[in-house]
């Protein structure tokens, strides 16, 4: 990593180790040096190195050329070692994602950051009720040799949820209390929605679509039942009354309201489960579960393969998986109305068209100032999707398309449309660099969009 960084520069990681090696189900051992100009890992040091191991993240994208990695951070003797890496949070495992077929390389950390806003865990934890990821886009190097514009990020995992960790006495007796599960699959939509389950090992981390993320040391049936009674509940063997008086016992209205308007404004795709987590604090105290997304590339008026998906959101998207299909053909405790308050309460701020411009174009400015979009460009144009030499040129499609589905939006929730609206952003306005307003009374150490220019508050 011989580039020197300045103001403009996003920060940089290489990656040393024997890449010939790193696959995708063992880890490898190497070192990992992350160099930023704002200093957010250690105050005292541009550049910090940490031993870490390392493997390829993904399914489909591990078979591309430009991959994303797990990298989990490691002290000298080996041991799992909490970094708070560039400020997001402290912990030893961070994810590198590639964002190979994204068109624009940000539509996954543009959602998470709308994401975040809207919704909180219905409890307190030690990262601010966060239920979604935070991410700082960096330019990777692989043994000092340019590999691209990356994001880093956290994960969704039981210490940013807030999860009650399994209890083992001294007889190696195992207590399962914090559950958290993803789904990963569409082979049987029914099994995925919610609907239904088949036989299966239950002493596996993966069943009927679904990954065991906590505690997927011990797979076992008391780490599935659970949700086998999830699924049960929200199968046709429940009575519509007993649904109505139980289903806030097993999910957080709130969370289900902001699930489906916000995978609805920004048509995320392909997260109806899969690409889902579905979380429980302490299954010995109460079975509610949360919904947190994951990987939204498909999103924007994107296509998880990388092509243009012209396709507009309908408000009935789920009128087939649990528990929305009857929450919303019934109407249950007046569900559609909620959906419309939720869009009519954020639809001329953090949904209006002005806010997700400038999000984007936030950016947007971060890889044209810094070099890393013409760097990119450069690497990775046409593989596996093509890119603009301008960003700005492909962020207009995404921007049209994005006006299409909010006016589409208006019409279905009977709202005013963007004719009837005035800009809510106004050109003078600052912003920080996930989209968020800010008084410039408030302004502290960081980077700022003001006036669309890029400002360093030191």
């Amino acid at each position: 990593m011989k580039k020197a960084l300045d103001e403009n520069s996003l920060p940089l990681v290489n990656l040393i180790v024997d890449i010939t090696t790193v696959g995708k189900t063992n880890y490898v051992p190497g070192m990992i040096e992350i160099s930023d100009y704002q200093r957010r890992t250690d105050s005292a040091v541009e550049t910090t190195k940490y031993h870490c191991k390392y493997r390829i993240r993904g399914g489909t994208a591990s078979t591309f050329d430009k991959k994303s990695f797990a990298v989990k951070l490691l002290n000298d003797s080996g041991e799992d070692l909490d970094v708070n890496v560039l400020g997001i949070r402290e912990e030893n495992y961070w994810i590198l994602d590639a964002m190979a077929v994204d068109r624009i390389r940000m539509r996954n950390r543009v959602c998470f950051d709308v994401w975040n806003e809207m919704s909180h865990t219905p409890y307190d934890t030690k990262y601010d009720s966060r239920n979604g990821t935070k991410g700082v886009f960096v330019e990777v190097f692989i043994n000092g040799n340019y590999n691209g514009l990356y994001c880093l990020t956290d994960k969704i995992d039981r210490k940013l949820l807030g999860l009650k960790k399994v209890e083992v006495n001294d007889e190696d007796e195992i207590t399962v209390r914090g559950l958290l599960y993803k789904g990963f699959t569409w082979n049987d939509k029914t099994d995925i929605w919610l609907l239904s389950y088949s036989e299966a090992d239950t002493n596996k981390d993966t069943w009927n679509g679904w990954e065991l993320q906590y505690p997927d040391d011990y797979p076992s049936i008391n780490t599935w039942q659970p949700l086998m009674d999830l699924i049960d509940f929200c199968s046709e063997s429940t009575s519509d009354d007993t649904f109505v008086q139980e289903y806030q016992d097993f999910f957080y209205l709130e969370n289900l309201v902001n699930y489906a308007v916000f995978t609805m404004v920004l048509n995320v795709g392909d997260n109806a489960y899969k690409n889902t987590f579905l979380s429980v604090v302490n299954i010995n105290e109460g079975h509610r579960y949360l919904l947190s997304p994951w990987d939204m590339d498909q999103s924007l008026g994107g296509h998880w393969n990388g092509r243009y998906n012209e396709t507009l959101a309908s408000i009935n998207r789920y009128n087939e998986i649990a528990p929305f299909n009857r929450l919303m053909i019934q109407n249950i405790d007046n569900f559609k109305d909620l959906l419309r308050n939720k869009w009519t309460e954020y639809k001329e701020t953090l949904f209006s068209i002005e806010s997700i411009g400038q999000r984007l174009d936030n950016y947007a400015s971060l890889f044209s100032l810094s070099g890393a979009w013409e760097r990119e460009f450069a690497k990775w144009n046409e593989n596996p999707v093509p890119l603009k030499e301008d960003i700005a040129n492909e962020l207009e499609y995404v921007k049209g398309w994005y006006a299409r589905n909010y006016e589409n939006l208006c019409t279905q929730f009977g709202t005013d449309g963007i004719t009837n609206m005035t800009s809510r952003c106004p050109i003078n306005d600052t912003y920080a660099l996930d989209g968020r307003r800010v008084n410039r009374k408030n302004m502290t150490k960081g980077i700022y969009i003001v006036n669309n220019r890029k400002v360093v508050i030191k």
